[in-house]
């Protein structure tokens, strides 16, 4: 039972970034680490990857000052689309407070 309040924890401390508006994720971050997360990960795949950059940096220069970029993970995923395979990049960016 402690495995799923684990992961049930860091499902709620990932913020996907995509088409929504900058502020809307920024927003989010926020609200994650305003309501107790000492850790939140800012994730994007492929185009969304300038906007997570972007969401970090607009939360840490602006918004908290205490929060630090802890990690910044980048990778590519191979997804399969129309029968090809295609390879797109992904950023995972973890801030702590």
């Amino acid at each position: 039972m402690a495995e799923k309040k684990e992961e049930s924890n860091q499902a709620e401390n990932v913020i996907y970034v995509g088409k929504k508006p900058l502020m809307s994720y920024v927003l989010a971050v926020i609200t994650q680490f305003g309501a107790g997360q000492k850790e939140v990960h800012v994730k994007a795949r492929g185009r969304a990857i300038s906007k997570a950059v972007d969401v970090a940096e607009i939360v840490r220069r602006r918004f908290i000052n205490e929060v630090s970029i802890k990690e910044v993970k980048i990778d590519t995923e191979e997804r399969e689309v129309e029968g090809k395979k295609t390879y797109v990049s992904t950023i995972d960016i973890t801030l702590t407070k």
